[in-house]
């Protein structure tokens, strides 16, 4: 990459002292790009944000492509296995953050296995291997910081995964009903309830956003949020205090990813124009770039059994100009084969989703995006 800089920084300066040879400049541009765009690739620099599947099948296909990526995930999980060892251990939440670490590891199947393994019966019925790993090894080393970076070196993961905040914080919510609930778990039901819309959310207490991902931010050629829960697995990194300022401050585009299917409370009739400018209230300072959405349907029989036990619909591009959207939409067949049922140990299986993203599809992409702003680089309109 440094080789190829200096012979374009060669052609630059021989055009600045002589305009006569404008021309050449423009060849050396045609001659040279390929080989930027090669090299660039093994050199881009993507940031993931968010937590949850959502948040794992983006990383996973990011694996596959043999492209580094930075993982910025949320800590304010307090469901499930991972509520239970913050309740009696006093820990961080290692829930998201292990997916992340499994989806990013490069190790063979049974270690990623191993890691996602959940405990089927006894006293650690419910429980992830992978949140008993990280929990003991935060003990061990006094720190979350240092248990994700040795877990990271134990699964052999292609990138880095970076708590959000290390602070002990949890969601909160006011709800349009008067309702003021606690708890990433506990604001969940209460939305799927649908005993009243989300008002507001905000973390308890205060919390700063990690060193380590404030850099990742600022040196990204691309972000991206989604898919995921909007209130759960998304905003609550938005609220962090310094993450703001990072989005603001960085040159990369922004891309949010929309989920498949809507979520019963959180966005029960939504469109992908909806979720957007959901993500965009809580991106008051700079909005969003890119957009990028589904165009793929699922077979009738998932279809019917998300529409009877769980109320929901396939997310759909609502219909008018394009033109006046803040952000590009890419639309694709994002659709992953279909998964199979979720095991029943699992505390949280009734909100586990069935239909997801194809992680290879989600990869692809979100490289195309990096490639083609590449490109305008060298070849502006």
């Amino acid at each position: 990459m440094k080789g190829v800089q200096r012979i374009e920084s060669l052609f630059r300066t021989t055009v600045e002292a002589e305009p006569r040879y404008q021309s050449l400049g423009y060849l050396a541009r045609w001659l040279l790009c390929p080989f930027q765009i090669i090299c660039y690739r093994s050199a881009m620099r993507i940031v993931v944000i968010g937590g949850g599947t959502g948040t794992f099948s983006v990383l996973s296909g990011m694996r596959e492509l043999d492209i580094p990526v930075t993982a910025i995930v949320s800590t304010a999980d307090n469901g499930g296995s991972t509520g239970q060892l913050r309740d009696e251990l006093g820990v961080l939440p290692p829930g998201d953050i292990r997916q992340a670490l499994v989806a990013l590891s490069e190790d063979g199947s049974v270690l990623r296995e191993l890691f996602s393994y959940r405990f089927e019966e006894g006293t650690l019925k419910g429980h992830a291997f992978g949140n008993l790993f990280l929990s003991a090894l935060e003990k061990v080393t006094g720190s979350f910081d240092q248990a994700v970076l040795e877990a990271g070196k134990v699964l052999n993961i292609k990138g880095e995964v970076i708590p959000v905040t290390t602070a002990n914080v949890h969601l909160a919510a006011r709800f349009t009903d008067g309702r003021l609930i606690t708890g990433e778990h506990q604001v969940d039901t209460a939305v799927w309830s649908e005993l009243g819309s989300v008002e507001k959310i905000w973390l308890e207490p205060a919390c700063q956003l990690h060193p380590q991902a404030r850099r990742a931010i600022l040196a990204a050629d691309l972000i991206v949020m989604g898919p995921g829960s909007i209130f759960t697995s998304l905003i609550p990194n938005l609220l962090v205090e310094g993450m703001q300022e990072a989005l603001t401050t960085t040159k990369a585009p922004l891309v949010y990813i929309s989920n498949l299917m809507t979520e019963k409370g959180h966005t029960g009739s939504f469109t992908v124009q909806d979720y957007a400018a959901l993500m965009m209230e809580y991106l008051p300072a700079r909005g969003l770039d890119y957009v990028v959405y589904n165009t793929q349907i699922a077979d009738t029989a998932r279809l019917e059994r998300y529409r009877k036990e769980m109320e929901r619909i396939p997310v759909q591009l609502a219909r008018g100009s394009r033109a006046k959207l803040p952000y590009q939409l890419i639309g694709a067949k994002l659709l992953g084969a279909p998964k199979e049922k979720v095991k029943g140990s699992d505390p949280l299986a009734a909100q586990r989703t069935l239909i997801r993203h194809d992680p290879s599809v989600l990869a692809e992409v979100l490289r195309a995006i990096v490639l083609h702003r590449q490109i305008r680089k060298y070849f502006p309109r």
